[in-house]
């Protein structure tokens, strides 16, 4: 995607024109997850559902139904555009079964945009990633380096918590946390689907380097997991000997 490009722009591109709905996924879920869980539910439409599902469907809450069979069980239910298999999904949320709770919550909002779209009549697109979102945004981690291997100074982090919070404000984008290590440091941000990602961040570096040019114009950003400061380590030297990168740390 272009700098400037936004990802509304980008859907609308693909479905030659704005979909009837968008929905976020809010909930933070494994990326694995949700792949095991799409994949489940594609190969589920190609077979031919069980006559008396949703009477069946009692055997999801039995303790005797295995770990597997439950998770069939949902994706099946959320592919009937039936009230009852809706409110099924989620009365089995309510029993907070911690080893199904994300495979639930997928279930749930599918169903939820099948019926919406039955009673609707219109098209549902489904935007999910790794992080998760809040109304119409979703949240990214990024990034950010210091141009030496000193270690942010007060001043300098005072700068940084400012600058990303204004430009960000100015997107109507918001800095949800923000962390330092030595020359590193980490921004949870969500930004509107409308608003060019890449260069939301970079009008906040140029900013930052205002004052002393201080920090890397490079950064990464993700919306697939956030990474603790070894794990950036690691990435970044990676990073290095792969693609020949300059960045210190």
């Amino acid at each position: 995607m272009e700098e400037n490009e936004n990802i509304f722009d980008k859907i609308s591109e693909i479905f030659g024109g704005i979909p009837g709905s968008l929905n976020i996924l809010e909930e933070e879920i494994d990326i694995d997850i949700q792949m095991n869980y799409f994949d489940s539910s594609r190969k589920n439409k190609k077979n031919k559902l069980p006559v008396n599902l949703i009477e069946d469907s009692s055997r999801l809450f039995s303790e005797k139904t295995t770990l597997e069979e439950k998770k069939d069980i949902l994706v099946q239910l959320a592919s009937l555009d039936k009230v009852e298999a809706f409110r099924t999904i989620e009365k089995f949320q309510q029993t907070e079964d911690e080893m199904l709770k994300d495979w639930t919550i997928l279930a749930l909002k599918e169903s939820r945009m099948l019926l919406e779209s039955k009673i609707l009549n219109e098209n549902q697109v489904f935007i999910s990633t790794g992080l998760g979102g809040k109304g119409d945004k979703l949240r990214y981690f990024v990034i950010i380096l210091g141009k030496n291997l000193i270690e942010f100074s007060d001043i300098q982090k005072k700068i940084i918590k400012n600058e990303f919070s204004f430009a960000l404000s100015n997107h109507n984008s918001e800095l949800e946390a923000l962390e330092f290590s030595e020359s590193m440091a980490t921004i949870q941000a969500i930004v509107p689907l409308s608003s060019p990602v890449k260069a939301v961040f970079e009008e906040a570096v140029y900013e930052c380097n205002n004052y002393g040019d201080f920090l890397n114009s490079d950064f990464i950003i993700t919306n697939v997991k956030k990474l603790s400061f070894d794990e950036i380590k690691i990435f970044i030297q990676q990073q290095k000997e792969n693609k020949g990168l300059d960045f210190d740390i």
